[in-house]
């Protein structure tokens, strides 16, 4: 879908009145979506193999431990892999909209068992039918919630969608409420979600607008901040924390995607940054308190 109609969409149904706009939004989201459970779920499975991998490589045991997952997105797929394949204690996973549905958790629950040889069994008193073990927590604020006590704190492609005073406020609190030792992970992509379903804009698109043009621009169900690679690290750092690790990727010259990038014109607000720097993306961090 052309960037610009998905624009007009998406204003459209902000502009209507609470609940009927959240419905007409699933509902499109439903019709536009062909892919099946098993195909988001394998989507997922990659964020598994490499969280897999960074955890054994820093010798970060999950076993028995307690696991605070930020956004929840459609159906639990990584608090499956957390409770069953990185054998996780317990898994809450929180969101600040409700988006889980009975019907695709029963059916997460056999898709899941059948591709990774677990038995799942559900919990006949949980309202979604997840199994013990893992806690859903819908419209869950979390920069105005304190925080459980949890060993582990995770997010996938959760901070490029939070307001950037937000983003600096989640680290703030967790640094004054957390015990010392927990690690965070987060999974950032700091790209323009609008090239996703329009090939012809760069991923680095947005870089061109002011912060009042980019406000006009996308809304509450396209949200996204446009905070770089360094200035995450600038907020990290901010509150004493941390890196183990940090690992991204960067367009490189001579590619397409570099082309494209190289014709935006960018605002002055991001005249600073290197190109390394305006285009990491695929970022994967951990921090440790």
């Amino acid at each position: 879908m052309n960037h610009k109609i998905k624009t007009i969409l998406f204003k459209t149904l902000a502009s209507l009145p609470n609940k009927i706009d959240d419905y007409c939004y699933h509902k499109i989201q439903s019709f536009f979506d062909k892919s099946t459970l098993e195909n988001r779920l394998k989507s997922v499975e990659s964020t598994y193999f490499r969280l897999s991998k960074v955890l054994q490589d820093l010798r970060i045991d999950l076993n028995n431990k307690t696991i605070f997952e930020l956004g929840s997105g459609w159906f639990p797929a990584m608090p499956y892999f957390f409770k069953y394949k990185l054998q996780a204690g317990k898994v809450i996973t929180i969101d600040i909209n409700e988006h889980f549905k009975k019907a695709t958790v029963l059916e997460l629950n056999d898709c899941f068992s059948k591709i990774y040889h677990s038995e799942i069994v559900s919990d006949p008193q949980n309202k979604y039918s997840l199994p013990k073990g893992i806690e859903y927590l819908p419209k869950y604020n979390v920069v105005e919630k304190d925080f459980p006590d949890v060993d582990f704190v995770f997010s996938r492609y959760v901070l490029s969608h939070m307001n950037e005073n937000d983003v600096d406020d989640l680290h703030r609190r967790m640094k004054s409420q957390l015990k010392k030792g927990t690690h965070i992970i987060h999974f950032i992509s700091p790209s323009d979600l609008r090239q996703h379903s329009d090939s012809n804009l760069s991923l680095q698109d947005f870089l061109q607008y002011s912060k009042e043009e980019w406000n006009k621009i996308h809304t509450k169900y396209d949200y996204h901040n446009r905070l770089r690679l360094s200035q995450f690290l600038e907020i990290f750092k901010k509150y004493d924390y941390e890196v183990l690790y940090l690992d991204y990727e960067s367009l490189q010259p001579g590619t397409k995607k570099y082309d494209m990038f190289k014709e935006v014109k960018l605002h002055e607000d991001y005249s600073k940054y290197s190109d390394e720097e305006l285009t990491a993306g695929n970022i994967l961090v951990v921090l440790k308190l």
